[in-house]
């Protein structure tokens, strides 16, 4: 008789091992499905974009913090991308408009570039905006 508890014992154990990390694999690809569903409001991506085309994109900013939000600068990471800032005092809660764009003259493939905003908060002075293209011929 204990011979044959030990042996369910055994073909019962590895089944909830099996059953438990099945059921670990598909939390984790329902937060990967979730986390790419989940707009990246600081990344814009172009897709296929033409060489020698202009590409545009606004990101909205958006003051969060209960304290006036001054952006201080703008710039880019080269001249190839061209950025504005619609507003640069931002009272609590209030938004403002960073339009961007990308000259793809000169490229071809995958292309990722930045724009800096440079702000007088304590947390966050510098944010980063993304924007990518794969610039074909």
């Amino acid at each position: 008789m204990s011979k044959i508890i030990l042996l369910l014992t055994l073909l019962f154990f590895p089944l909830q091992i099996c059953y438990a990390q099945d059921q670990s694999e598909t939390a984790n690809q329902e937060k990967t499905s979730a986390q790419e569903k989940i707009p990246d409001s600081y990344t814009w991506d172009f897709g296929q974009v033409k060489e020698g085309g202009v590409s545009k994109h606004n990101f909205i900013l958006e003051n969060g913090s209960g304290k006036t939000l001054t952006i201080k600068d703008v710039n880019t990471s080269c001249g190839c991308t061209v950025s504005k800032v619609e507003k640069k005092i931002l009272l609590p809660g209030e938004a403002t408009t960073i339009s961007v764009q990308f000259i793809s003259k000169g490229y071809s493939g995958a292309v990722k570039k930045y724009v800096y905003v440079h702000t007088d908060s304590l947390d966050n002075p510098i944010l980063r905006f993304i924007i990518k293209a794969d610039v074909v011929k």
